[in-house]
């Protein structure tokens, strides 16, 4: 399983994404689900991957190597791509023709075509964007309402998300609350675990201001698993109890 979470607020972007793709007792696999593309002053651009291994890389691939532009022949890439509209348009184009060449063999192996993409980032001089891509090609993009998106297995970190972020969560924040939202997932789903990959990119820096790995013993999320662990123990005492216990006569 997966767990990428995506959240664009005020100050900036923050994405998330664990990096273990197989857990069982004797076979536990990780391989790095969140891609970096970054011109430093002139763009920064940030992928994470759901779903089947094999195709997802494939899609990374042709975005590093370029897709030839349907009218002229050109590899277009996301270093030339003109907005971040058009970019998430070229990852569209990358998982349809992965779809086209290895689809038919997937299908006859009995392999399901399943996958999603986060893809946000910023190109100098234009609005900082985050989409989701769909297995089709198709995307949407994230709003000031709900300012994150997700992929993989989000239903446990969802309602985290939905408590604690809006669009003027202070940018460090938003990176701590889903951290939270990645312990919760992993404490509910051993398929997603450590390490996990993140990514903070301030709106107009045009580079990354953070590109770091958190391994296991970490002392900053082993502290924040607990802290967070205790407080969920101290509000649920904190609650009075419902009044519906039968009290005897």
């Amino acid at each position: 399983m997966t767990y990428c979470a995506g959240i664009l607020v005020q100050d900036g972007l923050v994405m998330i994404a664990d990096t273990r793709t197989n857990a069982g007792l004797d076979d536990i696999s990780t391989f790095r689900k969140l891609h970096v593309f970054s011109w430093p002053g002139e763009r920064t651009m940030a992928l994470a991957t759901a779903g089947n291994l094999s195709v997802t890389q494939s899609v990374v691939s042709l975005l590093h190597e370029g897709i030839p532009n349907p009218e002229t022949g050109e590899p277009e890439t996301l270093q030339n791509a003109p907005s971040m509209f058009r970019a998430a348009q070229l990852v569209g184009r990358a998982v349809r023709s992965v779809r086209e060449s290895d689809g038919e063999a997937l299908r006859e192996a009995g392999i399901k075509y399943d996958m999603s993409f986060l893809f946000g980032g910023q190109i100098q001089g234009q609005p900082m964007r985050l989409f989701m891509v769909y297995s089709a090609g198709n995307f949407i993009e994230c709003g000031m309402d709900a300012p994150f998106l997700q992929i993989g297995e989000h239903k446990y970190g969802k309602p985290i998300l939905d408590r604690a972020v809006t669009f003027k969560t202070h940018l460090y924040d938003a990176l701590k609350v889903g951290l939270i939202s990645m312990d919760s997932t992993m404490r509910s789903n051993l398929g997603v675990g450590l390490p996990i990959d993140m990514i903070v990119l301030r709106r107009d820096a045009a580079a990354p201001e953070l590109n770091r790995r958190i391994e296991a013993g970490e002392p900053y999320f082993h502290d924040l698993r607990e802290r967070w662990s205790a407080a969920l123990r101290a509000a649920h005492m904190a609650i009075p109890r419902p009044p519906y216990e039968p009290t005897g006569e």
